[in-house]
């Protein structure tokens, strides 16, 4: 892959992760903001709270750190979906099934990101 193919994957890169950070924050605003009226219970307040700071964090520091934004999504991620599991256990089953296109679009990212060998052109004489 040549410098500038790099180049532009790496900003497709970081455009999808900001994206999903967007998209994090606000579902964690829109948690918090309804916080008053369904309870939330005390763990998954604190863990709102963290993760939404996490998430503000990288999207000022993460500009430049890759493993940042990635860690703020997984981490947002998790504090969200692992109470909520512990708490009803069936719903492990929508989830497992919601993984199945994720895996599809990591293999597809990760294989579309393999570096290419140069297809070599042959000398003119």
């Amino acid at each position: 892959m040549n410098t500038s193919t790099r180049r532009s994957w790496d900003k497709v890169e970081l455009f999808a992760t900001i994206s999903l950070l967007v998209v994090l924050a606000t579902v964690l605003i829109t948690r918090l903001s309804f916080a008053e009226v369904w309870k939330l219970p005390t763990v998954d307040l604190v863990l709102t709270w963290m993760a939404l700071a996490l998430t503000a964090l990288a999207l000022w520091l993460g500009r430049k750190r890759r493993w940042l934004r990635i860690g703020a999504v997984v981490f947002g991620g998790a504090t969200q979906l692992v109470p909520m599991v512990v708490r009803q256990p069936v719903l492990i089953f929508p989830l497992l099934g919601a993984i199945i296109p994720v895996i599809i679009l990591a293999v597809s990212l990760a294989l579309l990101s393999r570096k290419r060998p140069e297809p070599r052109v042959a000398p003119r004489s």
